[in-house]
């Protein structure tokens, strides 16, 4: 059977193109070497399950490894401790019994299975404890515990009673045979469930979990480590692609985030390839290919977006600070102590970037552009319903005119908010252009924010329309030399997109401005300015 690109459950080498993770893997070993007990806790989609099942794989020489999933169990499993440590032990047993988990005895077998299929209702854990104690002792190699989805039952106080039998054993590990190593993983950093257990009287004070190591293993994927997938591919299709400059494509616009980059391999190699404009393989693994791919992406409604976008409803500061992000350039510093920054951080959609928060990646921020912009109360807007009027008008020949997108900006833009204050043209004025650009490109281009040099007094855009690349400055004016730096700034960025003409929007709050087009030379580069 040949090998595809997965984005459904757990990838198999055998069946799948994956990245090499064993850089991951090994140092994720040196946790179980050690004896630590662990969460690893990482967004929804992130390869988790993946990457447990190949260190599973990796250490089972060297330890009995029972590796379980909390997926699936329903509420009634947490009603009750006996009901509870009954059903932990079935899952125990079902590792062993359909060859999962190795070294166990047949009378350790025996015992497991008289205990998950006991219904006296004398199950508790004491007596489960003690089995897993006398497991761990008689085994002929020391054992490890894997449980995944363990969030699942995070707001559960039976499962809260389970991590602090798990800390105890953990605790007397040097006066009893115990596990060598747990790991427990999740979206949700089970450390921090004394924050969401109540009992009857008080939250929680003391996290059963508190034990737990520090997991600092970089999950997202390298840009090497892409290339070394597509070089796998490219042996079975020799599609010609240039391996190096596709991984990198797939790393600025993913910061490796592990859905998104099977994702667009998936969608260029089953989706883009075989179509009237790219016939076969060969033509998909282009720069235009993967903007074709981007442009499926970017419409389609998956798991992970309805998560992301899900999120912003369930947190309404977090709405407000990603706005404020992206449509006024304001600096948030990344403090996990903060609950709104915390919750953003451990669904992977922000990061800590130079000390700031920033959006995980180019395309959680399109995402979230399009979201914000397409919101009813602004798609209303004037400038908006101006541009789905006269959008037809700036396509030539198959080309964006961006001289005449800032033209026609510019006349409403005048027309509609010469009056406007310093403030109102600080929070809005890119909003706005943004909102005026989304008619024009939609449905044939793309375009993203460039995050470093974002701030409050420069952001600038890259469209990506027909294969061609346009980049706009948006600034706010702050004097003649400040707009002089400006230029020779996004003239010197035009280089690294191997551009000569560029484009700059300044938004200008002065009362004896000058308004409208005009062309500047820097240099060998042309920089076309709209001032409004």
């Amino acid at each position: 059977m040949a090998k595809k690109f997965n984005v459904t459950g757990l990838c198999l080498p055998e069946y799948h193109y994956m990245v090499d993770i064993s850089d991951k893997i090994d140092e994720i070993r040196t946790y179980i070497d050690d004896g630590e007990y662990f969460a690893m806790n990482r967004a929804r989609q992130y390869g988790k399950t993946t990457t447990l099942k190949i260190l599973k794989d990796r250490i089972q020489a060297d330890y009995v490894v029972f590796s379980l999933s909390f997926e699936g169990l329903t509420s009634e499993t947490f009603a009750d401790e006996n009901t509870f440590c009954v059903r932990f032990l079935g899952l125990l047993y079902d590792t062993i019994e359909f060859g999962e988990t190795e070294g166990v005895s047949d009378e350790l077998k025996e015992e497991l299975f008289r205990s998950s299929t006991d219904e006296s209702g004398k199950m508790n854990f004491r007596a489960m404890m003690n089995i897993i104690m006398k497991i761990c002792r008689e085994s002929p190699h020391p054992v490890v515990l894997i449980i995944d989805e363990a969030d699942q039952a995070s707001n559960n106080e039976i499962f809260t009673a389970f991590l602090g039998q798990l800390r105890d054993l953990y605790l007397k590990r040097n006066e009893r045979q115990t596990f060598r190593s747990v790991i427990l993983a999740g979206v949700r950093d089970i450390k921090n469930l004394k924050v969401r257990i109540r009992s009857e009287t008080e939250h929680t004070r003391n996290s059963p979990w508190n034990i737990a190591a520090d997991f600092d293993v970089e999950m997202s994927l390298s840009e090497s480590g892409i290339s070394g997938m597509l070089r796998e591919y490219e042996e079975d299709h020799h599609t010609g692609m240039d391996i190096e400059k596709m991984s990198r494509r797939i790393y600025d616009y993913t910061s490796g985030y592990p859905f998104l980059v099977s994702r667009i391999c998936k969608l260029i190699d089953e989706k883009v390839a075989g179509t009237r404009m790219f016939p076969d393989k060969s033509s998909a693994w282009t720069k235009d290919g993967f903007l074709s791919a981007m442009r499926i992406l970017l419409a389609e409604k998956n798991t992970l977006f309805e998560s992301l976008t899900g999120k912003l409803k369930d947190y309404p500061e977090l709405d407000h600070m990603l706005f404020e992000i992206l449509f006024a350039g304001k600096s948030v510093p990344f403090r996990p102590l903060n609950p709104v920054i915390d919750v953003a951080a451990m669904f992977g959609f922000i990061k800590n970037k130079n000390g700031n928060v920033a959006v995980a990646n180019r395309i959680f921020e399109t995402i979230l552009y399009n979201l914000y912009l397409s919101a009813e109360e602004i798609q209303k807007n004037e400038i908006y319903n101006a541009s789905v009027r006269e959008k037809n008008q700036f396509i030539t020949g198959g080309h964006l005119n961006m001289r005449l997108i800032l033209e026609k900006f510019v006349s409403h833009y005048n027309d509609l908010y010469a009056d406007s204050k310093e403030h109102f043209i600080e929070e809005s004025g890119r909003k706005l252009f943004l909102l005026y650009l989304q008619p024009i490109i939609n449905g044939t281009g793309n375009y993203y924010i460039e995050s470093r040099t974002r701030s409050m007094g420069r952001t600038d855009i890259i469209i990506d329309y027909c294969g061609e690349q346009h980049i706009i400055e948006t600034k706010i004016w702050r004097g003649q030399e400040y707009n002089n730096r400006g230029e020779r700034q996004l003239a010197a960025y035009l280089d690294d997109y191997h551009k000569k003409i560029g484009y700059m929007l300044s938004f200008n709050f002065n009362k004896n401005k000058q308004t409208g087009v005009k062309e500047i030379v820097v240099g060998d580069k042309l920089i076309i300015e709209a001032v409004v």
